[in-house]
């Protein structure tokens, strides 16, 4: 057994056993090596911020880590933007990343670089290995850390050597770290808060937001009155109709402002005080009002899900709570094909139980408050703000839940950073429809030229945001990617073509002409 046989196996051995990858000269070894375990399923990424958003929404709907193979400091340097991603996101990802053999880094070869320097801003662990003896424990040990409570990016860097070298034997898994009980305290003071007469709202996050978690903060809130908030990017939300209803936090600062002016007193389980997403002049960062008071029931590392149980307990609240999202469907819309229309088709054809991998940016702003009252969903979001993750996070969703369709609404703009997923869909034959906004437009930015107040913008400085000349045809790109693909430009084509995605398996795109 070598050095990378060991490392495979105990991935294995710790219940990681899919790995997204893009390897190179120095990883040659772990890739041979996948042949030697069969539990080990290995996915081709065409680019790496393709595997580190795939690993991303694996994660998310797995509840555990997939690995991801990248070669050297450069290939991580590709990867790091979806890497920022998820670990806004408290994703659990064990990030191998190759090396050049222990005795070649002092000759400075072309491709030698700091990748602990790289991996430093994204990640919550770092492990050197420095011998194939060690490779398996330090895999063990990497295993543990992206695991641990609340879940994060543990990266094992992997020298060349410790591969092809000679290895002990597989290690077994570690015990998992957390997520930690909360204290009898916090649930004795989060309850006395609930019953001080304050407009109170919980802010969720993590656990809190799905399964068990969230059903237990409707107990709450059906005996407390207290809202249920969540922020405007939470990593993994169960939404739609027959849920426990949960307001998502507006994005503009003075739309948080709003949002929240009446509000006395936050308590956060699992989640921060809300901020403004980036500084505008004349705008506030800090959108809670001054007078508002917070508290924490839950800390991110915590089980906020076991907490909301205890504090439900403790106030006393129903077994189930009554309040429920009702269906409430607009029909197929028959006007102009623009965000609101394609939302109201959307709603109205998406079956239950469908994984959105959103990245619409300013077309899911009509999206979401359509699916607030729509079929129940999972909805994962773009967590961190660098945009280019939803198509890599409809991947690792995907094969995350090979049971359940994924539908990746996308902005044409976002989309034309990791086209290459498309690729791995169709490789994969994963059931996944895409459906591209096509406003020829960095749609977003056009908006935050104005807001924060850039003056003097011209021919010049407007062409920065326009994706015209050439346009991209969204439906010769993923055919010569290998998916499937059409076009609508009206409500009644887009209607029949997403109606059709939807009674089908397999990848299929939809370029949306708005």
């Amino acid at each position: 057994m070598n050095g990378a046989q060991s490392l495979i196996k105990t991935l294995a051995n710790c219940g990681v056993d899919m790995c997204f990858a893009n390897p190179g000269t120095s990883e040659m070894h772990f890739v041979a090596a996948l042949d030697s375990v069969p539990e080990m399923r290995a996915v081709l990424c065409l680019f790496e911020g393709v595997v580190t958003g795939a690993a991303d929404g694996y994660g998310r709907i797995a509840g555990k880590p997939a690995a991801t193979l990248l070669h050297l400091g450069p290939g991580l340097a590709n990867g790091l933007a979806n890497l920022h991603n998820a670990r806004r996101a408290n994703t659990p990802i064990v990030n191998i990343v190759g090396d050049h053999a222990t005795y070649h880094l002092q000759y400075d070869a072309l491709l030698t670089s700091d990748i602990v320097g790289f991996a430093r801003p994204v990640s919550s662990w770092i492990l050197e290995s420095k011998s194939a003896q060690s490779v398996a424990s330090d895999a063990a040990r990497t295993v543990q850390a992206a695991r641990s409570a609340p879940g994060g990016v543990a990266t094992l860097i992997l020298p060349a050597d410790t591969a092809w070298n000679e290895a002990e034997r597989a290690a077994p898994m570690l015990p998992d770290i957390g997520p930690a009980a909360v204290s009898r305290e916090a649930i004795e003071e989060t309850a006395r808060l609930l019953g001080n007469g304050k407009k109170t709202a919980l802010l969720l996050r993590g656990n809190a937001l799905h399964g068990a978690g969230l059903e237990a903060a409707g107990r709450v809130q059906a005996k407390t009155g207290a809202r249920l908030f969540c922020d405007t990017f939470a990593p993994h939300v169960e939404l739609g109709a027959g849920r426990v209803p949960v307001e998502r936090i507006p994005y503009f600062a003075e739309q948080i402002v709003a949002f929240l002016t009446d509000i006395e007193q936050i308590i956060l389980v699992g989640a921060k005080p809300p901020v403004s997403f980036f500084a505008y002049p004349g705008k506030p960062s800090w959108c809670a009002p001054e007078s508002c008071q917070f508290s924490h029931l839950a800390h991110p590392h915590e089980d906020g899900a076991a907490a909301l149980a205890s504090l439900a307990d403790a106030v006393d609240a129903p077994a189930r709570s009554p309040i429920r999202v009702p269906l409430q469907l607009d029909g197929l819309p028959s006007g102009p094909l623009n965000a609101i229309s394609a939302a109201q088709i959307i709603a109205e054809l998406t079956p239950e139980d469908v994984i959105y991998a959103d990245e619409g940016n300013t077309s899911s702003m009509p999206l979401l408050l359509t699916l607030a009252r729509a079929r129940p969903h999972t909805h994962l979001p773009l967590t961190g703000g660098s945009i280019g993750q939803g198509l890599p996070l409809a991947v690792g969703a995907a094969l995350a839940a090979p049971g359940r369709k994924v539908v990746c609404p996308h902005g044409d703009g976002g989309a034309a950073y990791t086209m290459q997923a498309l690729w791995s869909m169709a490789r994969e034959n994963l059931d996944i429809t895409v459906v591209i906004y096509a406003n020829r437009s960095y749609a977003i930015l056009n908006i935050e030229l104005q807001r924060v107040g850039a003056t003097g913008a011209g021919a010049k400085a407007l062409s920065m945001l326009d994706l015209h000349n050439p346009e991209m045809n969204w439906v010769k790109i993923a055919e010569g990617l290998g998916v499937e693909a059409s076009r609508a430009t009206t409500c009644a084509e887009f209607a029949s073509q997403y109606g059709a995605a939807m009674q089908q398996k397999g990848p299929r795109l939809i370029e949306v002409m708005i």
